[in-house]
């Protein structure tokens, strides 16, 4: 690999981990997930295909046509804050019955279910459209052709690492959530920050 091909690679890769690697709604389900050890591997796989196709859509030239649509943002933000209200609420109730916050007693979903709720994180998260196709879309297309590829391929592979580490390295958690305290704070925490996510996405849809 050409020292301009592995810049743009390692460019790529460290943009997308610094954008990838905080607290949000879709990173705090996939840890849930995580520490209940259901579903682990489709969930990450469906976050890193997905930040996948929406890069290579960005750097392909969909993030300039996604910031002359207004009303595509509006929708989205408001729906956004609907989804991430039902769970802050679901996460609230579940922290409020110590008796189903065992790691053992814990309600499993089906992989439909887990799947369709990586989507809505994934999807109803203007952010995501804003990380991936537009700004990463926009830093990929400044590059020359010949190192859009390894940007793309750098950047996809920092979005899987991270979410193998955050799925798969939350059963070394399990010890410490095997007490039903733990449960009632981490689901205490969820619920608060999806609601002022939710309540921070509505106010910037209606106010932008």
């Amino acid at each position: 690999m050409t020292t301009a091909l592995l810049s743009a690679f390692v460019k790529g890769f460290a943009l997308s981990a610094g954008l990838i690697i905080a607290i949000g709604a879709q990173n705090m389900f996939v840890l849930r997930q995580g520490l209940k050890r259901e579903h682990v591997l489709p969930i990450v796989l469906f976050c890193a295909a997905a930040d996948a196709v929406l890069i290579v859509a960005g750097v392909s030239g969909l993030g300039s046509m996604l910031a002359v649509v207004p009303g595509l943002s509006l929708a989205l933000g408001l729906g956004g804050a609907a989804f991430l209200s039902w769970y802050g609420a679901s996460a609230l109730r579940r922290a409020a019955h110590p008796s189903a916050l065992t790691v053992d007693r814990q309600a499993s979903i089906s992989l439909g279910a887990a799947i369709a709720g990586t989507a809505a994180f994934t999807f109803l998260n203007p952010h995501v459209y804003i990380d991936t196709v537009m700004l990463m879309g926009a830093v990929g297309a400044s590059l020359p052709p010949t190192e859009r590829l390894p940007f793309m391929a750098g950047a996809v592979m920092a979005s899987f690492a991270w979410f193998a580490s955050l799925g798969f390295g939350a059963r070394f958690l399990a010890p410490l959530f095997s007490r039903p305290g733990a449960w009632r704070i981490l689901d205490l925490a969820i619920g608060v920050m999806m609601l002022t996510l939710a309540a921070s996405l509505a106010r910037g849809a209606l106010t932008n």
